[in-house]
């Protein structure tokens, strides 16, 4: 009972006058409950209307007593993140571990400040024992260190050498794990760039992965695994090696479930979304749309990572010709509440999907009306954005497939020309063979004058060439949102209803 009864006195007399926390379930309207309330109804809400929600008018004295309501209740926020749920197993898995050492390193702070050595002592092997387990390298530093200096306090030699043995080792640890981290990051840092400094960085990449299997054969941890194991996921996307990826991934998985990985630190979505990745890529839609399907139970769907997978997961609906599973799938994305707070960059990709969904679905499953808007609004896209890298030429092609069914010859024209242009400036490199096929194909049905049975029988070469012709890996890569050969078949279906017509013969 002395070590819980030095407790209750520390508290006791140690204890804030008012505790520092919200109280969310009390039911109570204080003002504070009514800015939390106002904010969660209307996140863009401005200072005026929060103003007027809680004191009714938008006056001076009132604009400055929200402004130290918002204050306080911005630290109490600030104060309640120590008391967050991190058990669903939907969220990232190391999070809920690191936590724990992160929680008992406070509280043995506080302790050895106090001078509670017996407690402080019991919590910090209990620490120690939880890092160990997570594989938490500097976590293990922080409790040895805290330990070696509790021992010196106490003029407790053995235990003192033993624990300084532990840190030294754990310091070595910890010296391979930064190098390994520095080199990854380092590296992921050149890959972010542009397309063609990814070029430069991807033949200094095997180096990278020779020195970080050098530190993991000496560390033997979760983090210089991960670092490594990570690299060389990404060396193969570049490399477009997407086989390589579904069978790495595989293993890693197999190794999970044997023991072999550590549960408490690997990252089990991120293997799952590499594989579906890797199986939209290689060409395999039906096997990565049935993983994806049992994939996506975890990801939480509050989480930008949900998104981001469920973006792959409807591209194999649309790669696999699923064009039903696909549109449901995008009415349950768009029905999440977060889906508004995703980056622009995204929402518009979003847009984009649609816009293809919606071409592709037969017609009497999309209004005339529907058509008409999603047109106007297609051609609306800007084109040539770098923030659009990656869909520049999926803008283009879904505008001259608009204006292939709405028979605008004049436009129709232009957005080939448009093509070319793109295709000469930015689509050169030998990796780049399967939109150049596409786009001479597209080039074909000007060549036989928009006939679709001489365009097909002239393009018969290039299409086979094109099927013949694997995905280019990330480094070089513009994304098929739906793959050329089924888009080639929607055009020749677009020029059997008839070809497009001057202005003058359209409007006559």
């Amino acid at each position: 009972m002395k070590d819980i009864a030095n407790l209750v006195r520390i508290v006791t007399s140690r204890s804030v006058s008012s505790v520092p926390i919200l109280d969310l379930h009390s039911g109570k309207s204080n003002k504070e409950n009514k800015f939390i309330t106002a904010l969660l109804d209307i996140p863009e809400a401005t200072q005026l209307q929060i103003v007027k929600a809680i004191y009714g008018k938008a006056n001076t004295p009132n604009v400055r007593a929200m402004q130290r309501l918002q204050s306080r209740v911005q630290a109490k926020l600030l104060n309640q993140l120590y008391f967050l749920d991190h058990s669903d197993p939907r969220h990232l898995v190391s999070r809920r571990h690191q936590l724990e050492c992160l929680d008992l390193l406070h509280k043995v702070s506080i302790l050895f400040a106090e001078g509670e050595y017996t407690l402080t002592e019991r919590l910090l092997q209990r620490c120690l024992r939880l890092a160990q387990a997570g594989e938490f390298t500097d976590y293990t530093v922080q409790c040895a260190r805290m330990m070696r200096t509790l021992y010196a306090e106490q003029r407790q030699s053995l235990r003192y050498q033993k624990v300084a043995k532990l840190l030294l080792k754990a310091q070595q640890l910890m010296a391979w794990e930064d190098e390994a981290e520095r080199i990854y990051s380092v590296t992921q840092l050149a890959l972010a760039r542009t397309v063609s400094s990814r070029r430069a960085v991807l033949p200094l990449v095997p180096g990278y992965i020779d020195q970080l299997d050098a530190l993991h054969r000496r560390a033997r941890t979760f983090s210089t695994f991960n670092y490594l194991y990570r690299l060389r996921l990404v060396y193969e996307e570049l490399k477009g090696n997407y086989p390589e990826i579904i069978r790495l991934t595989a293993t890693a998985a197999r190794r999970l479930q044997d023991g072999k990985l550590n549960e408490r630190r690997f990252d089990k979505r991120y293997n799952h979304f590499m594989s579906i990745y890797a199986h939209l890529h290689n060409r395999q839609p039906l096997q990565g749309l049935k993983l994806a399907q049992v994939y996506v139970r975890d990801f939480h769907p509050s989480s930008s990572n949900w998104f981001y997978f469920q973006e792959h997961h409807l591209l194999l609906a649309l790669h696999a010709e699923h064009y039903d599973y696909a549109q449901q799938l995008l009415y349950t994305t768009s029905k999440n509440p977060a889906y508004l707070k995703q980056r622009a960059a995204a929402l518009e990709r979003w847009d984009l999907y649609r816009g293809y969904i919606e071409f592709v679905r037969p017609a009497q499953r999309v209004g005339l009306a529907r058509r008409k808007q999603l047109a106007q609004w297609v051609l609306t896209l800007p084109e040539f954005s770098r923030d659009k890298r990656g869909h520049n030429v999926a803008i283009l092609v879904l505008q001259l497939l608009h204006l292939l069914r709405e028979r605008n010859l004049e436009e129709v024209l232009v957005r080939l020309e448009r093509l070319r242009k793109y295709q000469q400036r930015h689509l050169r490199e030998s990796n780049m063979l399967r939109i150049r096929l596409f786009l001479r194909l597209l080039q074909v049905i000007v060549e036989k004058n928009f006939d679709a049975n001489g365009a097909m029988e002239r393009g018969k070469a290039l299409l086979q060439q094109l099927r013949e012709t694997p995905p280019p890996g990330a480094a070089f890569a513009e994304v098929e949102i739906i793959p050329y050969e089924h888009l080639w078949s929607l055009v020749l279906d677009l020029l059997r209803e008839g070809p497009p017509v001057a202005h003058e013969e359209l409007n006559s």
